[in-house]
């Protein structure tokens, strides 16, 4: 009876946070429809209507639609996850914030987190003024202007609301990852993503009923789409299991230890992190080259197409430069290596210390490597496949790892959530039954 109402208990909890998750992801799509005041719908519209496979389209991805719409949201996530970057970057070669992250514990890292936030608010100012700047030049393809009545006053207001907007988002994933289930950002992110599908499935529709693209087209997208999404849930649970023996020794009269386990090695470590932060280094001078007429930056726009060759070598370099980078930071083997020499354990083979901390290091470094090739392949081969077919919407691999990266946090941490219901109920019984004894 009390593991039963434990387990009601739990699952009574978890809709609970599966009703705020989906609460505030409704608050995030309905703020994405909500346009920055002095802007015509219509002529933003027409300006977009092609950019779907540019740089543009990579943006409004990331930010829900935001961009296209010119909504309140319009900045999206983007500028808290390249604060995020900058404060990793800087914890590693400054002692203060490397004190505060590593020997200052909670502390430490609520002052970080409080600088990303000052750092996030700059960025959108900085990019908000960029977009009102850029937003009074464009014009429709009838000529129409986008901006009513253009001017410091049009700015001020943009900065402002666009700012604000993505202070609030913020504030939403930070309140998702609290009440909710699930890390808020991600959540918000993949929920950006998979709003674009239902329009693309639309527009791929009636590109083929119009005879635009071809059915051998449609099904070689969908059958590469589908082959990317089983590979990536492969690569994501594949790991290298490093055999852990622990030495037996004797404690009063008893013996312990003697015991074999085994330290788990993720091919892909670093997770969705590395496209989404080389993503947002990309998108930051080019999309201020999209809304500037200076020669020299727009000819630096259009060889940073997402489909350009050049943008798919810097992609690639920057994914393989994090998926090192944020493996480096979320794992030392110097440490795995001294708690395991603490706990009397060793590798098989290897010496407890040094060499182990050298063996683990020499594994984890190949297995980065595979998992940078692997995220690398990912988001590239989709763009590659978009600009020979011509695929009207921006749905590559990046969306994908996204997708089911986040899919399969989440559902780990429901499946934690549930586990730890059950044995509140079995906690509860043994209670129980030993105060009737």
């Amino acid at each position: 009876m009390s593991i039963s109402k434990g387990a009601n208990t739990g699952m009574s909890e978890l809709k609970s946070k599966f009703i705020w998750t989906f609460l505030l992801l409704a608050v995030f799509r309905v703020g994405v429809h909500l346009p920055i005041p002095g802007v015509d719908g219509n002529a933003l519209a027409d300006f977009f209507a092609n950019a779907q496979n540019t740089l543009f389209g990579l943006f409004d991805m990331f930010s829900g639609g935001g961009l296209m719409n010119l909504s309140i949201f319009a900045l999206g996530i983007m500028p808290y996850i390249s604060a995020s970057i900058i404060l990793q970057l800087l914890t590693v070669v400054s002692p203060e914030l490397k004190r505060l992250s590593k020997e200052e514990g909670a502390a430490g890292k609520k002052k970080i987190t409080q600088y990303t936030r000052y750092g996030t608010v700059l960025i959108s100012v900085i990019q908000g003024l960029g977009i009102a700047i850029g937003v009074e030049t464009m014009t429709s393809p009838t000529g129409a202007s986008i901006v009513y009545m253009p001017g410091w006053g049009f700015r001020f207001i943009t900065v402002l609301t666009l700012t604000a907007g993505t202070v609030f988002i913020m504030w939403l994933g930070e309140k998702i990852t609290e009440k909710g289930i699930g890390n808020g950002i991600s959540l918000i992110i993949c929920a950006g993503i998979i709003s674009g599908l239902p329009s693309g499935i639309g527009k791929s529709y009636r590109l083929f009923t119009a005879g635009d693209v071809s059915l051998f087209t449609v099904l070689l997208v969908v059958v590469v789409m589908a082959g990317v999404l089983v590979g990536i849930t492969f690569m994501e649970r594949a790991q290298r299991r490093i055999p852990i023996h622990y030495a037996k020794r004797m404690v009063g009269r008893k013996m312990y230890g003697g015991q074999t386990s085994h330290l788990p090695l993720r091919i892909n470590t670093a997770g969705v992190i590395p496209p989404i932060f080389a993503s947002s280094i990309l998108m930051f001078p080019a999309t201020i080259a999209n809304f500037s007429n200076v020669e020299i930056l727009n000819k630096m726009s259009d060889y940073f197409r997402p489909d350009s060759i050049i943008y798919n070598i810097c992609f690639v370099a920057f994914i393989v430069f994090f998926c090192f980078f944020y493996t480096a930071i979320v794992f030392d083997p110097k440490e795995i290596s001294e708690n395991l020499k603490k706990q009397g354990a060793f590798v098989p083979g290897i010496r407890p210390g040094f060499k182990t901390n050298e063996y683990i290091d020499k594994v984890l470094t190949r297995l980065t490597l595979w998992g940078a090739l692997y995220i690398s392949l990912v988001c590239v081969l989709p763009m590659l496949l978009m600009k020979q077919f011509n695929v009207p919407f921006y749905y590559g691999g990046t969306s994908l790892l996204i997708v089911v990266g986040v899919a399969m946090d989440t559902m780990s941490q429901v499946q934690s959530h549930l586990i730890s219901g059950r044995y509140d109920g079995l906690l509860a019984k043994a209670k129980i039954k030993g105060r009737q004894g």
